[in-house]
């Protein structure tokens, strides 16, 4: 039995894990980053959003070859060999594992592979292939994240009854597919199956899918779905699902009738739970509120001093760089630089396609809170560059102050939204106003035109578009 000493003990690898690891190294602190898994990098890294974007991309140019007719190009039907995709997939997840790896080892990291459990607040046990290893630390930050809910109901243990992270396997294209969620997670890999030739029905029990953005930048995302899923179901509730040969009967209530269907594979997509089960920190003064998630305060401080938590299993929006952003807030309070975090802005990214991205104050949540805003948009009908790319059926929104002219948000839908919306996610942060967005020199032509453009409908003097008279 080895008894380890080191000034920090990170337990899980994934985005917040190792950027914690690897920072407080860099500000020179002696740390351990324990994981339990072979490969580093977490959730996000080997079963969520890296291996989900591969796969989009492999959809995304099936769906160039299927909608490139009218552009004078005709291919033959694309020919899948499965082996080879998940091939690729895994290429991809293993470069970038490795990638951390080295990453650790170059920064002194020590890494420890196992399953943490806190025996104090100063004692990790680690259980290895190789039997219990014990660390003592001044301080540890948990990021062990989240995984795929699965409601009871729905767990029958038969495999064509799929989490996402079964779903990212592709071990076969089902004829027909059901995925339970019309949320980001279920409205990403529908995209994958519907490309790849599955015939998906997403059902949801909410009014509308993606309901975290606003209706508006919602709506092209939910029209192209419609467009290529065979349904999408809202206000709709699946009660109960069984296996029946080699496929699975549903029940679903949907538009006051109780319908009873068959299905060759379920994705259920339904939220994603914390994995703070079997940590050990009913043995630290640490507590969990009544979904499971640690509680912390705005430096992501336990209530046991010596221990953070950081993503995931902290609550918030379960996103990779929200965790990132939290391990440099979490290391900083360590070494005793912050005793105030200020909030920062947190942009959410739907891969779907077209993408939605969105940062800062939605216009739905202007209105629930009573703030009064002011609201610019500009159709991506009037980009030159969107119709380039064949895809027009984009939007540029911008949400600012009617007194100060700061913008408090931005919203957009179209191609390679998600690699825009950083701008915005700039533009709240330094308290940027529409007028400097509208005054700053955009590329042309490109899609990045269009944040400058919208900036310029709120003046009433856009190039491309008739907008409002001229504010006085």
């Amino acid at each position: 039995m080895e008894r380890i000493q080191t000034e920090l003990v990170v337990v899980g690898a994934g985005p917040g894990g190792y950027t914690a690891a690897f920072y407080a190294a860099d500000r020179g602190k002696q740390v351990m980053l324990v994981e339990r898994e072979r490969r580093l990098g977490g959730v996000c890294l080997n079963c969520g959003c890296i291996p989900s974007k591969a796969l989009l991309h492999a959809a995304h140019t099936i769906s160039l070859t299927r909608e490139s007719a009218h552009r004078g190009m005709t291919f033959a039907p694309p020919q899948l060999d499965l082996g080879k995709l998940r091939a690729w997939k895994e290429s991809i997840l293993q470069r970038l594992g490795n990638g951390v790896s080295q990453l650790a080892q170059k920064r002194g990291v020590r890494v420890l592979e196992g399953r943490g459990y806190f025996e104090d607040s100063n004692t990790l046990r680690v259980e290895t292939e190789k039997g219990q290893q014990f660390v003592q630390f001044q301080n540890a930050i948990v990021a062990t994240g989240s995984q795929p809910a699965m409601p009871k109901v729905f767990d029958l243990g038969n495999p064509r009854i799929m989490t996402s992270t079964d779903a990212l396997e592709v071990e076969e294209v089902p004829a027909r597919l059901l995925v339970i969620g019309g949320g980001y997670i279920g409205m990403e890999l529908g995209t994958v199956y519907a490309a790849l030739g599955s015939e998906v029905i997403v059902v949801e029990a909410l009014d509308a899918i993606l309901t975290g953005a606003d209706p508006d930048l919602a709506r092209p995302v939910a029209a192209r779905a419609r467009h290529n899923f065979k349904e999408i179901r809202v206000k709709a509730k699946v009660s109960s699902m069984a296996t029946k040969g080699a496929q699975i009967k549903v029940a679903i209530e949907y538009q006051g009738q109780q319908l009873e269907e068959l299905y060759d594979r379920v994705l259920v997509a339904v939220g994603r739970v914390p994995n703070g089960d079997d940590l050990g920190l009913e043995n630290t003064k640490a507590t969990c509120d009544e979904k499971g998630f640690i509680v912390v305060d705005e430096n992501q401080k336990t209530e046991d001093s010596a221990i953070y938590a950081i993503g995931d299993i902290a609550g918030g929006v379960l996103l990779a760089h929200k965790a990132s952003r939290e391990a440099r807030i979490a290391v900083q309070a360590i070494l005793g630089e912050s005793e105030t975090m200020p909030e920062f802005v947190i942009p959410a990214v739907v891969f779907t396609d077209p993408e939605l991205a969105w940062c800062g104050l939605t216009e739905a949540e202007a209105q629930q809170k009573g703030i009064p805003v002011e609201v610019a948009k500009f159709p991506w009908a009037a980009s030159g560059r969107a119709l380039t790319f064949d895809r027009p059926d984009g939007m540029t929104k911008l949400i600012i102050d009617p007194e100060t002219e700061r913008v408090l948000g931005v919203g957009i839908v179209g191609h390679g939204a998600g690699e825009l919306i950083a701008e915005g996610v700039l533009a709240i942060e330094m308290g940027a106003t529409a007028r400097d967005l509208a005054l700053a020199v955009h590329p042309h032509p490109t899609l990045s035109e269009t944040m400058m453009e919208c900036a310029e409908v709120f003046y009433g003097h856009a190039t491309h578009t008739l907008a409002r008279k001229p504010r006085s």
